[in-house]
């Protein structure tokens, strides 16, 4: 799984699978879920994600991880 946040259009974008997605549809306003050829969910898209959620923290109980990789984003210079 894999969490991409972009601040220049304010998205974030949680990879739940890296095959490919065929169709999208939106579930509520700003909400957009990608499947797969097997109808399996792959993404979640969140526009607005900083008016909706609070992107300063990630809470997470109780999962198996085996390794937690943190990277941050460097806006590149114009």
């Amino acid at each position: 799984m894999f969490f991409k946040y972009d601040p220049d259009t304010d998205m974030l974008y949680i990879e739940l699978s890296n095959a490919a997605s065929v169709e999208s549809e939106e579930v509520a306003p700003g909400v957009v879920l990608d499947f797969d050829e097997q109808n399996r969910l792959v993404g979640i898209e969140i526009e607005d994600a900083s008016k909706l959620l609070d992107l300063s923290k990630l809470e997470i109980s109780a999962l198996p991880f085996a390794e937690i990789i943190f990277t941050k984003h460097i806006p590149e210079k114009v």
